[in-house]
């Protein structure tokens, strides 16, 4: 069957528009779902990020800790 509106018919301009709209709302879907993962993702980096800083302050202080104690030890015993 042919098409026998032109290309500046109204109502097919109006069809046209409407299927456009249908698929653009689709990929709109896609995009938010998408964004809400990352956004996901990024809170537990972000949450992880905060954790492994928290663990290498500790890690820095046990190790300055420790070598203060030696250098007591040391001054302590005279050599």
């Amino acid at each position: 069957m042919t098409e026998d509106r032109g290309k500046l018919d109204l109502t097919r301009r109006l069809e046209e528009a409407d299927a456009t709209i249908v698929e653009l709302r689709q990929r709109i879907n896609e995009l938010m779902a998408i964004s809400k993962s990352h956004q996901n993702l990024m809170g537990k980096q972000i949450v992880e990020n905060e954790e492994l800083k928290k663990d290498n302050k500790a890690l820095a202080k046990q190790i300055d800790d420790y070598f203060n104690a030696r250098l007591d030890s040391v001054r302590k015993s005279g050599i």
